[in-house]
């Protein structure tokens, strides 16, 4: 692994030590992003630093306007051997990272529960950030993220591409510009959410750092069907590290319904169950995701905005939603739209019609925003609002009974049961900082 060279970041380590929270780093825009006369921003290349390289890391495709400078990964080793293919750096801890001054943005793409953490020292190191999707593993992590990007004055995309999808943003449109008049109900996918996780425990692979890849949650043993995503079952269908496919999966179709409602700054009002309560299996032995998802999609949710639309957990497509108004229905999936009756989608939207923020590539958008410094188009209050009614999805399963939200205040209103909810313990010394 490449040694790391003095910086005029070596204090950002120095604070980090011992305790991942106790951090105050100056926000800095990094030269090469701004253009000046002896450094013309246009002509430099913005370097990319990936923190968590596994399954979706290598999905996530640069322009010729960003170069990967640097990688680092709980497992040494796949760090390595990805940083030799860019000739880049390779780190095991992120955290020695950002302190590299040819680091000017990072790309998070760990499991959901080192999302906020990494995100926030990435802001705190004056990096700008693309975190995939979705956002966070609570509602309280989301609205940390949202204040540690506002604080640092970062540029912050959150990883729900379908907000560069033009069959996306025209249904959105669509429906925001009245074609099929008052969203009455909106049907989402049953989206399943998490298990829990008594996995037996196995040697861990030579170079993984398990404790570290474990972080804020309480140790459990190395298991290979944990360790990867979408395996059987993976940690994605483990609460400890994710919100199931509730947020998986939730994360790209619910954030479609907040962009077609018109939504992206609060949220429903109002959330319930309707059948058995919750009751989750424990998984101890491999085994298919099939028995977990089928328990997991029950009870039936249902949440209500203040403008009365019903949004009801079922009956949807996986990447979208079906939206019922009083003049008919459109439906938006990953790439597809269509509408109930088809001529709906006919007519042009006319000139002075709602037009929403249009991009084609979700990851350029990101670079083209890190130069101007404008919010891009899934900024990260965007990414905290979809992600947080996922999580209002689990939190109704968990509470399997009718509870008030207030969005504005983030909070349920007199429920202390619920309230317990918008967060998760941290073990020590992963605490997040704080920021708001």
């Amino acid at each position: 692994m490449p040694s790391s060279r003095p910086s005029n970041r070596r204090h950002f380590l120095h604070r980090c030590a011992g305790a991942f929270g106790a951090l105050a780093v100056p926000a800095i825009v990094p030269r090469r992003v701004l253009a000046s006369a002896d450094a013309p921003g246009a002509n430099d290349r913005i370097g990319i630093g990936y923190i968590g390289f596994g399954r979706r890391a290598p999905q996530i495709g640069l322009s010729r306007d960003a170069a990967t400078v640097a990688v680092s990964d709980c497992h040494l080793g796949r760090a390595e051997a990805t940083a030799a293919r860019y000739g880049a750096l390779a780190f095991q801890d992120y955290r020695k990272m950002l302190e590299r001054p040819e680091v000017d943005a990072v790309i998070v793409a760990t499991p959901d529960h080192w999302h906020a953490l990494a995100s926030i020292h990435a802001c705190q190191a004056g990096k700008d950030v693309y975190c995939e999707k979705p956002l966070s593993l609570t509602i309280r992590e989301g609205r940390a993220m949202v204040a540690a990007a506002r604080k640092y004055d970062r540029v912050f995309q959150t990883g729900s591409q379908q907000r560069s999808d033009a069959k996306c943003r025209l249904g959105c449109e669509l429906i925001r510009n009245g074609r099929i008049g008052r969203v009455v109900r909106v049907l989402a996918a049953n989206y399943p959410s998490p298990w829990n996780c008594a996995l037996p425990g196995e040697p861990a692979p030579d170079g993984l750092d398990w404790d570290l890849w474990c972080g804020p949650t309480q140790p459990r043993p190395f298991h290979a069907d944990l360790y990867p995503c979408r395996a059987k079952p993976g940690w994605c269908s483990f609460r400890d590290y994710s919100g199931g496919e509730m947020t998986g999966w939730g994360a790209h179709g619910l954030d479609q319904v907040q962009w077609a409602l018109g939504t992206d700054d609060t949220g429903p009002v109002e959330l319930w169950t309707e059948g058995e309560r919750f009751d989750p299996p424990t998984y101890a032995e491999p085994e298919s995701k099939t028995r977990g998802d089928a328990i997991c999609s029950k009870p039936k949710t249902f949440m209500r905005y203040a403008s009365g639309t019903i949004l009801e957990f079922g009956g949807g497509p996986g990447g979208g939603a079906v939206f019922i108004g009083q003049q008919g229905r459109i439906t938006i999936d990953r790439g597809a739209l269509k509408a109930e009756p088809a001529e709906l989608l006919d007519d042009p939207l006319p000139p002075d019609a709602v037009r929403l923020e249009a991009s084609d590539n979700h990851v350029q958008n990101w670079l083209e925003c890190i130069r101007s410094r404008r919010k891009p188009v899934a900024d990260v209050e965007i990414g905290h609002r979809s992600a947080t009614l996922c999580h209002l999805g689990n939190i109704a399963r968990w509470l399997s009974r009718r509870a008030v939200w207030d969005p504005a205040r983030e909070a349920f209103p007199g429920d202390d049961e619920a309230n317990a909810l918008l967060d998760r313990p941290r073990r020590k010394p992963y605490e997040l900082p704080q920021v708001m």
